[in-house]
């Protein structure tokens, strides 16, 4: 069944299901105060899955929740917690190896609640990869990599989007050392038209720009600095042109995002990891978002860690988190409204993909991305994306 299917009357979707993440991180803390700052308007409803007395321990109230669908009823007076018991007593800071499984089977229920329709979107709350290895034989880098093998989804990419800044890595969770020999066309090519796909679809962009960073210093200077730019980057870089998809590139990666430069583009793809993270936490550590692209659910993160060094003590924000709510919330809508005008009008649903050429009239130069019934220009730093002009706490 659909998210559109299990929309409940008066066409509001489905709640978001939350995982519960490293129990002796923050993310019993902030999923608690996201729920304080959200349940007053109402919206997104969304419900956590994992032990109920962390979130207690809180001092929100809790209410135990059999089915997703319980979820609305409820959210205004307490948040809604599909109840799964952990193995051991979490302590603030000292994660429990003893834990671990149940961690993954929070983010396994969560994909499936999304996969079935009853969840419009999953949003997942701080794991330590190193805790669930440890402990329950966890084999992935990351979130990423395990959401797109339980949703039987090729590579995934990576996106983080926030007021002022979208960002693609093409390599995620590698060692730096190891990037070079992993940079591929497929995989620049791929990560372009996720990028490509998710701005129209999920962000409302008709013609969305990319600027795409070379790999080596000043983008390699003609080859004084390495080939890759030149006998990898640019020629996959001229197939996604030939596919319709505005791309600017490569681009020397140190003068790419000041101010001006970002108004040129509506999303960066970057080589690797820190390429890519370091301009976006610089920017927008606070609101920032992660999300999945090249899954068939939507899925967003709070753009952090654990913070063991804090966790219990108070401290932590939850602003990073309401705006992943926000956005997932977004991004659900914009899904089902395409898919519903699929269904309207006999096509496949998925407006903005890569082999269509730009809509006639758009053009796609600098300047020309323009959001769907608008004709005002967009920009990254204007609040284009869902969840960036209301990713507030």
């Amino acid at each position: 069944m659909t998210p559109a299917e299990h929309a409940r009357p008066g066409g509001a979707p489905p709640p978001i299901a939350v995982s519960g993440g490293d129990p002796a991180g923050i993310g019993p803390e902030i999923a608690a105060a996201a729920w304080r700052a959200l349940s007053a308007a109402g919206s997104p409803v969304f419900a956590a899955i994992g032990d109920a007395a962390l979130f207690e321990a809180q001092g929100a109230p809790c209410a135990r929740i059999a089915q997703l669908a319980e979820a609305p009823a409820v959210f205004a007076r307490a948040l809604p917690v599909l109840h799964r018991p952990l193995a051991a007593p979490a302590r603030p800071g000292r994660p429990d190896p003893a834990n671990a499984p149940c961690v993954v089977a929070w983010i396994e229920e969560a994909v499936r609640l999304a996969l079935s329709g009853a969840a419009s979107a999953v949003t997942t709350l701080p794991i330590n990869k190193k805790a669930l290895k440890d402990g329950a034989g966890f084999a992935f880098p990351g979130h990423t990599e395990f959401l797109a093998d339980l949703c039987g989804a090729g590579a995934p990419t990576m996106m983080l989007a926030g007021p002022t800044l979208r960002v693609v890595p093409v390599t995620i969770h590698e060692p730096l050392a190891c990037v070079p020999a992993l940079l591929s066309a497929e995989a620049i090519e791929r990560a372009a038209l996720h990028a490509h796909q998710a701005l129209r679809r999920d962000f409302g962009l008709r013609a969305p720009r990319l600027a795409a960073a070379g790999l080596n210093p000043h983008a390699g200077e003609g080859g004084a600095m390495g080939r890759e730019e030149i006998e990898l980057i640019a020629p996959a870089l001229a197939r996604l042109r030939a596919r319709g998809v505005d791309v600017a590139g490569p681009l020397p990666a140190d003068a790419m995002f000041h101010p001006a430069a970002r108004a040129r583009w509506d999303a960066a793809l970057c080589m690797y990891h820190d390429q890519a993270l370091i301009p976006f936490k610089t920017l927008d550590f606070d609101e920032g978002v992660n999300l999945t692209l090249g899954l068939p659910i939507v899925r967003t993160s709070p753009d952090h860690g654990t913070a063991y060094d804090i966790a219990g003590r108070g401290v932590a924000s939850a602003r990073s988190l309401i705006a992943a709510l926000r956005m997932a919330a977004a991004m659900a809508r914009a899904r089902r409204a395409a898919a519903e005008d699929a269904t309207q009008d006999g096509s496949d649903g998925a407006d903005g993909e890569p082999d269509r050429e730009p809509d006639a009239g758009t053009g796609s130069g600098p300047g020309s991305a323009r959001r769907a019934g608008s004709g005002a220009p967009t920009r990254p730093d204007r609040g284009s994306a869902p969840g960036a002009g209301d990713a507030r706490s």
